[in-house]
This record gives structure tokens, sequence and C-alpha cells, in this order.
């Protein structure tokens, strides 16, 4: 009897590029542009992720296969890989989507590194893209044990399996050769939640596409695994006891691709997505009331039972990504989420100290943790006693209700600029937009990298 691991396989297999529908194909090109963005910040970010991952994998050595991104040297696959992996996730600024995944962080690297050292083509990328995409996707559906905020953080379990997908397209495994890169996958997946606010909860991604990339290449050697990974006593069983559905790996795959539909979430601000509510409703308050510090009394921000982002007091500015109180004061001070915006100097200036003793999370059982379809509600009491109230509902930028080729370029530059003037930034852009035509990528890959001719 076929397994369904088997099955899924199969699927996976049968992805390729000349029966894409064009929409997998323009949402490929956005997911590759977001990506290479956040990266770029990404090596930016204050606490020195990308300095540190960057200076690690230098360390290591490996042989010049690609590129680190803003690194100014290659390395190994695996390591670039693991580097550019770490940066895409370390802002929390790389997309998402329902359920909620990081789709990007953890299979971007594993394409763009395997597509440098073999030189191939945009159309292989953008298949293998669509590819890990769907993986993801289904296992993170079948995986309905696996709770957002608890448990196994899902870049390390659910992210493992894209990575590995990405890697398997791009190398032109056989079925047989994929079934085995998938169990390999199997005893490489991991990651805790616990480590949420530290360094480590960005390697997490990195770790996937190094992962990932292994269990392709290992695979193509000749590397043996369980070939029913998603069977009795596989992942399933281990990672959530049997809670999961593993029928729905294959059911419907593909029709439509979950990046088609429902499509991908792209993120305005550098932060967890269950903050970007507050932070609109009070981005919303400080506009329409021309609020000031000195008006501000005291906050209420009414949200669901949901204690991942129950931070009144984060131990850093990279910890406050994941506090609403954080954010919102952040939101209600400066008008904006910036990367500079969780520096530890940002975190412990007088004006944040003062406001975040005066902000409330007033939990409210009755509104959905789901996050397709709660809401949140932001009152700020002034000084006078007035009471200002903003309800957000629905984000732009979430499923639904896409970001602008406007907004996205907004935040492409913004994000390129910290490291890249204009001219290399414009050149990326240009190649992205057209990736279906390129021959490679490596020419775009000198530009990132950054060692001299780029910047």
């Amino acid at each position: 009897m076929t397994t369904i691991t088997e099955q899924f396989i199969d699927c996976v297999c049968a992805v390729n590029y000349d029966t894409l529908p064009p929409a997998a194909i323009d949402m490929a090109r956005q997911v590759t542009l977001d990506g290479i963005a956040v990266i770029l910040a990404g090596s930016t970010e204050p606490l020195g992720v990308g300095r540190i991952s960057t200076a690690y994998v230098r360390e290591m050595g490996g042989h010049p296969q690609a590129s680190v991104i803003t690194g100014g040297f290659k390395t190994s696959m695996g390591n670039a890989a693991y580097a550019n992996g770490t940066m895409a996730h370390a802002l929390d600024f790389d997309n998402t989507w329902y359920p909620l995944n990081h789709p990007t962080s953890p299979t971007l690297p594993v394409v763009m590194a395997i597509a440098e050292h073999y030189k191939l083509s945009g159309k292989k990328i953008i298949e293998a893209i669509a590819t890990a995409f769907e993986v993801q996707g289904r296992v993170r559906l079948a995986s309905t044990g696996l709770k957002t905020g608890q448990g196994f953080h899902k870049p390390g379990t659910t992210g493992t399996f894209g990575a590995t997908a990405a890697a398997c397209k791009m190398l032109g495994l056989d079925k047989q050769q994929t079934l085995m890169a998938f169990g390999l996958a199997g005893s490489r997946a991991g990651s805790i939640s616990i480590n949420t606010g530290s360094m480590t909860k960005s390697s997490h991604s990195g770790h996937a596409a190094r992962m990932g990339l292994e269990c392709g290449v290992l695979a193509q050697m000749g590397w043996t695994a369980s070939a029913d990974v998603f069977g009795p006593k596989g992942f399933f069983d281990t990672f959530l006891h049997g809670d999961a559905s593993p029928e729905l790996l294959i059911k419907d795959f593909g029709a439509p691709l979950r990046m088609v539909e429902p499509g991908v979430g792209f993120k305005k601000h550098p932060s967890n997505y269950f903050t970007h509510r507050p932070i609109d409703a009070a981005l919303a308050l400080r506009e329409q009331h021309g609020l000031q510090a000195a008006q501000i009394a005291r906050v209420k921000v009414t949200f669901p039972r949901f204690e991942y982002v129950n931070r009144p007091q984060p131990d850093t500015g990279l910890d406050g990504k994941f506090s609403v109180q954080y954010t919102t004061a952040l939101a209600l001070l400066d008008g904006e989420i910036s990367v500079d915006s969780f520096t530890n100097e940002r975190r412990f200036a007088t004006d944040i100290v003062a406001l975040l003793p005066r902000i409330e999370l007033n939990i409210d059982d009755s509104i959905p943790a789901d996050f397709d379809h709660m809401h949140v509600i932001v009152e700020v009491t002034t000084t006078d006693g007035r009471p200002l109230t903003s309800r957000v509902d629905k984000l732009s930028g979430w499923i639904g209700s896409p970001l602008s080729r406007e907004q996205r370029l907004k935040k492409f530059y913004t994000c390129s600029r910290r490291v890249l003037k204009d001219g290399a930034a414009n050149q990326v852009l240009e190649a992205v937009e057209k990736l279906e035509t390129l021959d490679n990528i490596n020419g775009v890959m000198d530009i990132l990298r950054c060692d001299g001719g780029g910047q």
C-alpha cells in the first residue's frame, strides 16, 4: 500500500515551473524581493545577530560556494544558508501566512545558495520557492497539535521540511532521493519557543535552512533514512503525540497553491505579527489626535488571551519585539516602528521607562486568539480625562489585504538603504522583478555580498 508520505512526495516531485499559474510566479518574485530586503536589514540587527552569525560562519570556513549577504565573502552552501537564514529572521520582519508560519526565512536562503553555486536559472528558483512554500504550508496544516507561541517554534520544525523541499527541487532529486531527504529532515527538525526574545529565535530559520540543504545534498549522495517520516512513529507522533491530520498533506495539494490562496502576509513593522494591530491602533490615535507624551495618563490594550506577547517589561530591545506593551509605547511616542526601535538604548530611554508602567494589557477571552479573526482595542486616557479609542480588525499587509507595490517597494528601500546605495538596490530590484528571465542570480549575489562593488 502506498503510504501518505509517498503520496506527499509524489506531489512534491510533480511541481513544475511550466505548470505554475502566473499568480504563483508573481508571488515568488515578491517573496524573493521581500526576503532579500529583510536579510539586508537583518544584517544590521542592533544586538548583533547579523554580525555574530556572519563572524561565526567565517570562522568555521568552507569552500567558497555561496555568498553570505553583506558579509563580503563566500563560504560553503550550508554555512551561507545558515547565516542568511538567521539574518532573514533576525528582525522578525520576514513574511508569514495562515496558519501562522514563516515561509521565506528557512527556504529562500537554501534556494539562493544552491542557485549561486550551480548557476541555476530564475525559473528553477521560482519552481523551488513554490514547492517549498506548499510543503511548509501543508506540513503546518497537518500539524494540528503545533500551537502558536508554545512548544516548538515553526521555522525549526515545519520550516525544515520546506527547506528540504527547496533543496530537493534545486538539486533535481528523484522520488527515492526525495523520500530519503524528507526522512532525514525528520531527524533535523527542532527549535523551542522558550528562546523567543533572544538571538536564538532567529537562528531557528538559519538552522532549518542549513539542515534542509544538508538533507538534500546527503540524499543526492546516497544517504538513507526512513521512507515514511509522516507515518506511524514518525514526525507527527514524535513531535505532536499524534495530534495531527496527515491527510491534509495531500488533500488539494497545489489546487490552488497556498502561496496564491490564501496567500502570503507581508509585514509593515519589524516585530512579532501579534503586536501589529496594537501598533496600528496606537499610530492611528497619535495621528488623529496629535497625541504627545505629556498628554498620556494611561493606556489600555484590550487583547485576546495570548501570553506570548504579554511582556510588560521586556529584558532587552530585542525582547521588545514580542511585547504588546513596548511596541504600543513606541507607536504612541515615536509615531513609527523601525529597526532602531529595538535597541537597548531605546528600550531603556527615559520616556519609554516612564510610559511602560502605565500600559495595561486587558485580556478579553471573548476575542478569538486566532490571528486571522482577532481584533484589538487601544484606549488612551489623556491627562485631562478624555478617553480616545481605536479598534483594529483587519491588518494592511495581511492575507486578504495585501500591500500595494508602492508599499512593498518602500519596505524594500527602507531595508536595503541600511546597507546598499540606491544604484545597487535598483539593480537588485530590476533583476528580481524579471526573475524568470535570468540565466542565473550570480550577478545579484555579487551585489548582495557587499565585497566592494555592490555598495
